[in-house]
């Protein structure tokens, strides 16, 4: 079996490479970065290290890697030749992995089984995005090249920080991990994944996680950077700022409650483990990572505005979220091209306009003047 995993990054390789490892697939990463194409052709294994609780080594041997930029015609070959392809690129990326996916459908025998095909990314519907850019891509032949691949939505949640200087291609992550994929799209052969598991409804199990891991860990890196904090476990370690995470999540759990049915008690529980997990000290995360991408993380379905929008047209309420957003808004980060560029739309945009361009709701939805006072407090 083989899989073709498009980003040889850290969690590509030290979340679902490893995994797709240990289901025995031969792994081929894509990835543009020629340096670390070439890093993992040198090598003949590499170590998934996992710090903390219960955590071990994980050796992953059985790989390689081509460089997509370079040598696009390789990875066409590749993926027709493959059983999974997988992607942990980021959601706007995918734009991207697109080409070289049909490129490869477009190889593929018509007999062969269906490609299977998983964007694991830290979005909703992200493989169904990328069917779609995938449709857009080949146009009248889409029809056809449908037929030659599945397509799963996935969630996944594993933290893989920065990585310490010198590590190479070995990987650092926490030793908790969670991949939920559909099963239906798959009927009767799903692909060999031990660590995963297939669920018959991933949507609940995706805002679970976006809710609550992605949310979390994004308003612990806002406001412990407000607060002058460097890393994740030590904002956490701040009273004021594990009482807003606490607060925030409360209300995203609340959301979820009302909307997928889950219990209060089940999603108590869950909220102490991520917060447990956040406080990792062998993880040397910090908020500068976690924080990056801000008008990303303040974007319409995204890990603030999403569950806020949604809790505010129910009622519920969103003062925490609003108070996260609040310190997103003071995010400062000169090597980050989005914190640099929300520092120029607070700037030059009145605070409708900047609620509307960034978080893409309307001046009707019920945050929406909410969120403009947010934004007149930030100026």
């Amino acid at each position: 079996m083989k899989a073709v995993h498009f980003g040889a990054g850290n969690i590509g390789r030290g979340f679902v490479g490893l995994l797709l490892h240990q289901g025995g697939y031969e792994l081929v990463f894509s990835d543009v970065a020629a340096s670390l194409v070439d890093a993992i052709n040198a090598a003949d294994e590499y170590t998934v290290h996992e710090v903390g609780d219960g955590g071990r080594d994980h050796v992953v041997t059985g790989f390689r890697a081509v460089d997509s930029a370079q040598d696009p015609d390789a990875v066409a070959a590749e993926v027709a030749a493959a059983d999974v392809a997988t992607t942990a690129v980021g959601p706007t990326v995918l734009r991207f992995i697109a080409p070289h996916l049909v490129a490869g459908l477009r190889r593929r025998d018509p007999a062969a089984a269906p490609l299977q095909v998983m964007a694991c990314e830290n979005a909703i519907g992200a493989t169904d995005s990328l069917r779609a850019e995938m449709a857009a891509v080949a146009g009248d032949e889409w029809d056809e090249l449908a037929r030659r691949a599945v397509f799963a939505n996935t969630a996944v949640d594993r933290i893989v920080p920065g990585q310490p200087t010198g590590a190479g291609i070995d990987v650092t992550v926490e030793p908790f991990y969670e991949w939920a994929i559909e099963r239906a799209p798959f009927g009767e052969t799903p692909p060999h994944i031990p660590g995963a598991h297939f669920v018959d409804d991933l949507g609940p199990y995706i805002e679970r996680k976006l809710f609550t891991v992605n949310t979390g860990h994004a308003t612990a890196a806002y406001l412990g950077a407000r607060a002058g904090v460097e890393r994740i476990a030590d904002a956490l370690a701040d009273e004021a700022v594990a009482a807003g995470v606490a607060a925030a999540l409360e209300e995203t759990s609340a959301l979820l409650e009302a909307k997928h049915g889950f219990s209060a008690a089940d999603l108590a529980e869950y909220r102490a483990t991520i917060l447990g997990r956040f406080r990792n000290p062998a993880l040397p995360d910090t908020v500068r990572r976690v924080g990056r991408q801000p008008l990303r993380k303040l974007s319409r379905h995204e890990r603030f505005v999403g569950p806020a929008a949604e809790a505010a047209e129910r009622g519920l309420t969103v003062d925490a979220l609003l108070a996260a957003v609040g310190a997103a808004l003071a995010f400062d980060d000169p090597e980050d091209d989005q914190a640099v560029e929300m520092r120029r739309l607070l700037g030059e945009l009145d605070p409708p306009a900047f609620v509307e361009r960034v978080s893409g709701l309307e001046p009707s939805h019920p945050l929406f003047e909410r969120l403009v006072e947010v934004v007149i407090a930030a100026r």
